[in-house]
């Protein structure tokens, strides 16, 4: 019988936290591997349905279905690359005007300056230039930026077509490398995790298309010019959780007041993006995305911020999909199932608010329920929400 050798806990937490810097620091370095891969895979997963339904129910060959669905795939980008072009041309044409109207902003903001802080404009040009002498930098950075999603452009969809060809042939490599104990283990985790990612990305899709098809609406309404140009692209940027919405109002700000030289347009667009993203928050996250990946907000914000620091913005919107996997893994492995508890979302699904009872589900409340196996049986309550109409009058 081997011995289990016990470490103290400051030699576990010593391993993990060099085990972590290690893995960090070799994501940070491979990121231009990694990122096309990971991106593939997550393409891969979406698609490999379409893949099977050509295969199995239209009777083609598995290599001509593959090709197939990725040029849906590709065609589906391109309509949407094309559609952001045509709109772009249109605020091209009108170079002359928003170039006047961003000059007459700038004066009035000059002007706002020097009378609240006393600075006068030669003054704000020389902080100005100051604070742009490392200009040269920031554009080489952005266009070998733009230079590598070029690359990934061509090389995703390539990296998705091979991975769906020989998906059986990962599955059975998996397969190899487990005992035939661990193999029931092993498909649940590859089900559960094809099952909320094919959720999640379809489900961002759904939001995607809402919060655009909202926005424009709003910003038509209150006579913003590229009404659905900026719609799209809050849209898009929506996709990435918490951070990209607020880059959206930015750019919207930006381009409205470029378009019109009326400045009290802006609090229009700030409500149309508070009332927008109340209704993506309250109605389409909690039914259409959260609901297919049960994580706490602050672990995704987290995730967010630590996938923006390593590989930009492919990182932030990978970091949901990928704690995703890791949460399923780790929920499903006895020695780091805590792990996935710290993953997901504990929070009570009701509230009560002065004589109101607000419930979602079952109208119970659970409470912790402890895994210690020598602790006692009556560890779980599930208290029955009380309705106070039932209940007797008091005179």
């Amino acid at each position: 019988m081997k011995e289990v050798i016990r470490l103290p806990f400051y030699a576990k937490l010593s391993l993990t936290l060099i085990s972590l810097a290690i893995i960090f620091t070799a994501i940070y370095l491979a990121q231009g591997v990694l990122v096309p891969v990971l991106l593939a895979l997550l393409f891969a997963i979406l698609l490999e349905p379409i893949s099977k339904f050509l295969n199995r129910k239209l009777k083609f060959p598995h290599i001509i279905s593959v090709l197939i669905t990725i040029f849906l795939f590709l065609a589906f980008f391109a309509a949407i690359i094309f559609f952001l072009s045509w709109q772009i041309s249109d605020m091209i044409n009108d170079w002359a005007l928003i170039k006047r109207n961003l000059f007459l902003h700038i004066d009035k903001l000059q002007d706002f300056v020097n009378q609240k802080f006393n600075i006068n404009k030669e003054e704000q040009k020389q902080m100005l230039t100051e604070a742009t002498q490392g200009s040269t930098k920031i554009v080489g950075t952005t266009l070998l930026s733009f230079t590598d999603s070029l690359f990934n452009l061509v090389l995703v969809p390539i990296l998705t077509f091979l991975i769906i060809l020989y998906k059986n042939h990962f599955i059975k490599f998996l397969c190899k490398l487990y005992a035939d104990d661990y193999k029931p283990k092993l498909q649940e985790i590859l089900s559960q995790i094809k099952v909320s990612i094919q959720s999640y990305i379809v489900g961002l899709f759904i939001q995607m298309v809402t919060v655009s098809t909202l926005t424009s609406i709003g910003y038509s309404l209150i006579g913003v010019k590229y009404a659905i140009l900026l719609g799209v692209i809050t849209g898009l940027l929506n996709l990435i959780p918490y951070i990209g919405i607020l880059m959206a109002a930015l750019l919207s700000m930006a381009a409205t007041l470029s378009g019109t030289p009326d400045i009290t347009i802006i609090f229009g667009v700030i409500a149309v993006n508070i009332v927008v993203q109340f209704i993506d928050n309250n109605l389409l996250v909690p039914l259409i995305v959260s609901s297919k990946v049960e994580m706490n907000a602050l672990a995704s914000i987290i995730g967010i911020i630590i996938g923006g620091s390593l590989a930009g913005f492919a990182g932030m919107f990978l970091a949901i999909p990928l704690l995703a996997i890791i949460k399923v893994i780790f929920d499903r492995i006895d020695e780091v199932e805590p792990w996935g508890y710290l993953l997901g979302d504990d929070l009570p699904k009701k509230f009560k608010w002065k004589k109101m009872q607000f419930s979602s589900f079952d109208g119970y409340d659970r409470q912790f329920e402890s895994t210690d196996p020598q602790a006692p049986k009556i560890i779980y309550t599930e208290a029955k929400v009380e309705d106070d109409s039932k209940k007797p009058k008091e005179e």
